[in-house]
């Protein structure tokens, strides 16, 4: 009963990616939608490739392990989402198109520096393509794990099953494939986020029943600061800032309809984001009410969630919960898909390849290196090796430091010069891979340290070399005027 629920979703991400097959013809649409996608579908489908399974699985896991004290993170991303909704979409948005349409990140840093050497595509779409290829893979082994762990599926089969659903979808549909299977999973995702709780919340005594059991276990459980310090609530914030330079997020603000549109998607985004997490604290919280009455033990404190309903719902509601968690993993895997082949076609194969390619060849090179990275990926899943999961523990401030900067600055000052933004990725995205290198430094989050030093890098090498040409300045004028309009 659980494989016919989990069947009927895997049908509807493959049903979706036909769909949007059918709308797509050209470049833009393949990496970029056509610009045309509406709020809702932004919001779900930034915030679905942005959570992946660490809200489905980890975020309840630290609650229910740690208690209230593991909920800083939270605060941290949900004030960096806001910030980066708020100040980052609606210049990201109009500055894009005003820079020659771009439509991969490597390109608008070309375009908004008129670099004509190519060095800032190059460089930021050889971070992206690492980077992300690895990260693809991590998805990959968590969603094989997941069919091993639920279905008792052999790995490398469970592997070959979810690589198969998602490059389906990602490589016939492109952009709006990913776009709206991640709002129908963003859906999914904070209904089963809502439903367990309220569900376990009934099953515990109701929610004064539940804290009381849970003062009963362990106070300690209870004290948002019991675990804490100055130094590891800051460190916890700061993932925060990793928002700014996500390309996997920050090109949903490229692909939105206008820049007007970008507050109404703010607020369905911020509003998804809070029921969700609320939710899954919450599922961890309770959980542990739940678990000590009924007298049961769980050995992973991250599979609460899956647990939970397994327990307290008929098998084919626990197989939508299951599908929620295989919603996060593969909105998030999708998505990187798509960023990783849109630089390799447009800001690797466009320029030392073939600059005159039609779009029709351009959008076959997009799908043959959406299977290419893929399978890459795969390569690095398969004996499920620990380093490449560990990888994605500074992926997330890598590329916050090294693009965070860069995307705020570039839409915010104008004297920032090509120099200064490729003095800045270099420094932020160096900064954190040396970071991790010296254990003593582990009390504090590399992302820290990154940002903090690409961000300098970026001011001081601009002062020091000659101002922007007054053409880009010009553009940069037009831009903010534009979203400042809008």
């Amino acid at each position: 009963m659980i494989a016919i629920s989990v069947g009927f979703y895997m049908l509807m991400m493959l049903f979706i990616g036909y769909y949007s097959y059918k709308r797509t013809s050209s470049l833009s649409d393949y990496m970029l939608g056509g610009r045309t996608l509406g709020p809702a579908v932004t919001a779900l489908s930034a915030g679905a490739s942005d959570m992946s399974g660490w809200l489905m699985m980890g975020l309840p896991g630290a609650m229910f392990a740690q208690g209230l004290s593991a909920g800083w993170i939270v605060i941290g991303l949900t004030l960096g989402a806001y910030a980066n909704w708020l100040y980052v979409a609606p210049r990201l948005r109009s500055y894009t198109f005003i820079a020659n349409d771009s439509i991969t990140i490597p390109s608008f840093l070309g375009h908004r520096f008129h670099d004509k050497s190519h060095v800032l595509r190059i460089v930021s779409a050889i971070v992206i393509i690492i980077f992300f290829t690895f990260y693809v893979s991590s998805g990959l082994v968590s969603g094989a794990v997941l069919f091993n762990t639920t279905f008792g599926m052999d790995y490398h089969t469970g592997l070959w099953l979810i690589l198969a659903v998602i490059v389906a979808y990602t490589l016939f549909g492109g952009f709006l494939a990913v776009s709206l299977t991640d709002f129908v999973q963003g859906l999914i995702m904070v209904l089963a986020l809502v439903l367990v709780p309220v569900v376990t919340i009934m099953n515990s005594g109701g929610l004064g029943g539940s804290f009381s059991e849970i003062q009963s276990i362990n106070p300690a459980l209870l004290d948002i600061f019991k675990g804490t310090s100055a130094l590891g609530i800051v460190s916890l914030f700061a993932w925060g800032l990793g928002y700014f330079g996500q390309p996997h997020i920050i090109v949903r603000f490229m692909a939105i309809s206008s820049v007007g549109e970008v507050k109404k998607s703010r607020k369905i985004a911020m509003s998804w984001m809070l029921f969700s997490e609320l939710g899954a604290m919450f599922t961890g919280l309770i959980g542990i009410a739940y678990f000590s009455t009924h007298g049961l033990t769980l050995p992973d404190p991250e599979t609460v969630f899956i647990e939970l309903g397994k327990i307290l719902f008929h098998p084919i509601i626990t197989g939508f919960l299951i599908s929620a968690i295989l919603a996060a993993i593969m909105s998030t895997i999708s998505s990187q898909l798509l960023v990783t082949s849109s630089s390799l076609t447009e800001d690797i194969y466009r320029i030392f390849f073939h600059r005159s390619a039609s779009d029709r060849q351009l959008v076959f090179i997009s799908r043959l290196c959406v299977l290419l990275v893929a399978l890459a990926a795969t390569y690095l899943a398969w004996n499920q090796n620990d380093t490449i999961l560990n990888l994605v523990g500074y992926a997330w401030a890598g590329f916050g430091s090294a693009f965070g900067p860069v995307i705020l600055l570039s839409l915010y000052w104008k004297r920032m010069t090509k120099t200064g933004a490729l003095a800045g990725m270099i420094a932020g995205a160096g900064t954190v891979i040396l970071w991790k290198q010296f254990p003593a430094f582990s009390s504090v989050y590399e992302m820290i340290p990154g940002f903090i030093l690409g961000l300098l890098a970026i001011v001081v090498v601009s002062l020091l070399t000659p101002a922007p040409s007054q053409g880009i300045q010009d553009e940069f004028t037009k831009s903010a005027a534009e979203s400042k309009a809008s």
